[in-house]
């Protein structure tokens, strides 16, 4: 069928399509594969979780997942890989320990495009070297959807294992490659995947890395994980949902005030500068209203809890003229 969505193809809306749409791809799958082994760079994100779940069903211990913590993912997120999938799901899940690899690639780094290109880079060679540790691997799979075939031919950034040498280069699996982000979200509620990792807020590839702005410090990454998950658990719990919602810290330090007993001390401290949008296609966005009770929340668990931070700032520039993220 190439790369252009069947003009007959059903939108898959309900659990009823989403099921008939997996039996369909099992089948299809089972076809592809046979008794090889399929690889496959599973970042927890929705599209790759899906696969990976597909997968699971279709070939079992043939698939051979690799996730890499390369320290830049949101709080918890490592976790929750291991869990759903190699205890729940019985999955063969290689799961690498890159965090120090990566930060100190980036030691001093502040460029934010230079960044990108090392996370990058590195991934793809720390996926190459596990890569290698696997016999009889065939088949690569990636979590390609549709728009990610309109908009870039069907290569997707974050899992992006175009820069493998020759040697590596297997067949391609793309089960969700024709599904729109939406319909990728009712295959996964009904492959059974939880709800933050189905629901999961849309995510850089160079994940933290853009969001700690300017030459990235342990400390202050460690201070964005923290106030991150803050601001997704306080936003999370509105009754309308922004599409995206999130927080960033800067490079800089301001004066902060603290009282130990009764007398008050000055003292330097970053912010954390909060960030909700709506948008439809990503390339305009707007900002919905927060209520100021809820800011509140954010900002006291915020400063009571997140070491070095000492002020908490609301984004509320529209894109154009602001970028949805900081770098």
């Amino acid at each position: 069928m190439g790369n252009v969505r069947p003009a007959t193809m059903e939108r898959i809306t309900t659990p009823a399509l989403a099921a008939k749409f997996i039996d369909e791809q099992l089948t299809s799958l089972r076809a592809q594969i046979g008794d090889k082994k399929v690889l496959l760079a599973l970042s927890g994100g929705v599209d790759s979780s899906v696969v990976a779940a597909l997968l699971i069903r279709a070939i079992g211990q043939n698939l051979v997942c690799v996730h890499v913590n390369h320290g830049l993912l949101r709080k918890g997120e490592p976790e929750q890989v291991i869990r759903v999938f190699r205890d729940e799901m019985n999955a063969n899940l290689v799961y690498v320990d890159a965090i120090d690899r990566f930060l100190d690639k980036l030691a001093g780094v502040t460029d934010p495009e230079t960044k990108r290109k090392i996370i990058g880079a590195e991934f793809i060679r720390v996926f190459e070297e596990e890569a290698r540790k696997q016999d009889g691997i065939a088949f690569l799979a990636q979590g390609t959807i549709y728009p990610d075939i309109l908009e870039s031919v069907g290569v997707k950034a974050h899992h992006n294992v175009g820069g493998l040498p020759e040697d590596l280069k297997f067949e391609l699996v793309e089960p969700v490659k024709f599904l729109y982000k939406d319909e990728v979200r009712v295959v996964g509620k009904a492959l059974g995947l939880p709800d933050n990792m189905v629901y999961r807020q849309p995510f850089p590839g160079p994940g933290l890395g853009v969001r700690c702005v300017g030459a990235i410090t342990r400390d202050r990454l460690e201070a964005l994980r923290e106030a991150d998950a803050i601001v997704r658990e306080e936003i999370g719990k509105l009754p309308e949902i922004p599409w995206q919602y999130f927080c960033a810290i800067p490079d800089f330090q301001s004066t902060g005030i603290k009282y130990v007993d009764g007398k008050g001390e000055r003292y330097m401290g970053w912010a954390v500068v909060v960030r909700a949008v709506n948008t439809v296609d990503a390339v305009t966005a707007t900002v919905p209203e927060i209520p100021f009770s809820v800011l509140c929340a954010i900002r006291d668990r915020i400063i009571a809890t997140v070491p070095g931070v000492n002020r908490v700032l609301w984004d509320i520039s529209e894109k154009p003229v602001a970028t949805i993220e900081w770098e």
